[in-house]
């Protein structure tokens, strides 16, 4: 029996990608936590580095199901109605949980929501129905892991962390339209002549770098506003909120050449 396209994708997706995991690096999702919760209010923030050995366990144990939805929508470029209201669920369920006063649980939930837009940020998952060629999401993972630490980290719509929890079905939306825009540059990039490029070929000047870093910061963004979005609904404390640092365009062959190493390990 053939299966359709749609599905056959849907299925290499889910056997690119470990359950219970997203399909960026192993340190990128705990970079993406880290970077985010320098959006957080103080008390939120804390909350989550605390249980940061804990929130991470929690994003290997995202519902398989969800994670089935979110493979099988990604491509299509559009989210259906029955997903969307998987990822509410979620949301909702730590809501219920901080408002019971389960706090330590709930915020280790509210830490694994991070997988919703992390996902959702990444082009890679976004590549339609004709897939990507063997060998091109290796290096374009490689580049990326290769350049973390020299990415910088920039605030993608200042107006996300605004959000309330009835506003995230839209933001959720609109990162994966952006993504899609995005998957045809790795493809460019990585694939010329028929064969695949290595990434160490590339360096900041490539398109693909930038793809990969506007993603990165994205994906930052996104999963401060999800938390706060959340947080505020369950009348979370948001004071001692940090205010983003203002700088100036610099010339790129200098500062995006700085070096960015990732934060080191947190006491638990």
């Amino acid at each position: 029996m053939r299966l359709p396209k749609r599905v056959l994708l849907a299925v290499g997706l889910l056997a690119f990608v470990p359950t219970g995991a997203s399909a960026w690096p192993a340190d990128a999702v705990t970079a993406i936590s880290r970077d985010a919760r320098k959006l957080l209010p103080r008390s939120l923030s804390r909350l989550l580095g605390e249980r940061e050995p804990q929130v991470l366990d929690e994003l290997r144990r995202f519902p398989p199901d969800v994670s089935r939805a979110l493979a099988g929508d990604l491509p299509g470029g559009r989210l259906r109605p029955e997903t969307v209201a998987a990822l509410e669920a979620q949301a909702d369920r730590v809501i219920e949980l901080l408002k019971e006063g389960q706090v330590s649980q709930g915020v280790v939930r509210l830490g694994g929501l991070l997988r919703i837009p992390a996902d959702l940020c990444d082009p890679v998952l976004a590549v339609g129905a004709e897939g990507w060629p063997p060998g091109v999401t290796r290096e374009y993972y490689a580049l990326f892991a290769a350049n973390l630490h020299r990415m910088p980290v920039v605030l993608d719509d200042p107006e996300a962390l605004k959000l309330s929890r009835n506003g995230l079905p839209a933001m959720w939306q609109s990162l994966v339209e952006r993504s899609r825009t995005q998957a045809p540059v790795i493809r460019t990039e990585l694939f010329r002549g028929g064969r695949v490029v290595d990434h160490r070929q590339l360096d900041y000047r490539s398109p693909a770098w930038a793809v990969s870093s506007i993603a990165y910061s994205r994906a930052v963004t996104a999963t401060a506003a999800t938390w706060l979005a959340v947080w505020r609904a369950s009348r979370g404390d948001t004071t001692r909120v940090p205010r983003a640092r203002e700088v100036r365009p610099q010339d790129p062959g200098s500062a995006l050449a700085d070096d960015r190493r990732p934060p080191a390990p947190e006491a638990p």
